[in-house]
């Protein structure tokens, strides 16, 4: 595992582990603003998703990674294998669901998680009361563009998602990430993550969470986030004033501010 997602540890040795999950289209280095920091009292560990960044891209197997399943079974082997216990897991937009699976799942593995720009899902819920911010026709033409474009979507998308204009690093960043996964990759997994509805997963969660939200995040609204902090044990809602779906790489001393005060209060 420690090789085929591309595992990287640093930091303090002893430190408490700090696992960072990162979101649909990127790799382990988005975390590049927030993780040096963090290393100076937290033992780091990044590491890709199976078929993003420097993974194994043999190793994704579409029928596998139907669901968010077998990225917490990822997730919980590298764990496993580096011999943590209490970790912290730190996950950004899918890779938050990802780490709150995970969490669920072995829950003896993981003090605390916090979920950078989260959601449980991106569908609307009219029966159920829950605006995740898009229509189902709305997803199906996102996905309808990625399947036909992948590198017109990639420009396109990227500013959106990072909330700056194009042309402006983060954006920049984005679209170089998103344009580096491999089509077939990102065609599949666009699916499971636009369309994946964890909303029992996280109204089960069994450890604490802190919730960064942006105060205006185009993919998801503060309806969103307000359905978290009020459905979800022992959770904390905490809103940057801060622009799109990144603030890890928009205002990463922000993000690096909160996590300090969060782990720090206990």
């Amino acid at each position: 595992m420690l090789t085929r997602n591309k595992v990287v540890v640093s930091g303090l040795a002893n430190g408490t582990a700090l696992i960072f999950i990162h979101g649909f289209g990127c790799d382990q280095s988005m975390w590049r603003q927030v993780v040096p920091d963090l290393a100076e009292e937290f033992q780091i560990v990044t590491y890709d998703l199976t078929g993003m960044g420097q993974s194994d891209l043999s190793a994704y197997e579409p029928q596998r990674y139907a669901d968010l399943r077998a990225h917490a079974e990822d997730l919980l082997a590298i764990i496993e294998e580096l011999g943590l216990d209490e970790a912290v897991l730190v996950g950004h937009s899918i890779g938050a669901s990802i780490a709150l699976r995970a969490a669920n799942q072995a829950p003896e593995k993981v003090s605390r998680l916090v979920l950078v720009s989260p959601t449980p899902s991106f569908l609307n819920d009219a029966a159920a009361g829950y605006h995740g911010g898009f229509a189902r026709g709305e997803i199906e033409e996102l996905i309808a563009l990625l399947d036909e474009n992948h590198l017109g979507w990639s420009a396109q998308m990227a500013p959106t998602i990072a909330g700056q204009p194009p042309g402006a690093p983060a954006a920049d960043e984005l679209t170089q990430g998103f344009c580096r996964t491999d089509p077939a990759i990102a065609q599949h997994f666009g699916r499971v993550t636009f369309f994946a509805d964890e909303r029992p997963a996280f109204a089960q969660v069994s450890r604490p969470a802190l919730i960064l939200h942006c105060n205006d995040d185009a993919l998801v609204p503060m309806a969103v986030a307000e359905w978290m902090r009020d459905r979800m044990p022992g959770a904390t809602l905490q809103v940057l004033q801060a622009t799109g779906h990144c603030p890890h790489m928009t205002v990463p001393a922000d993000v690096i501010a909160a996590i300090r005060s969060y782990l720090g209060d206990g």
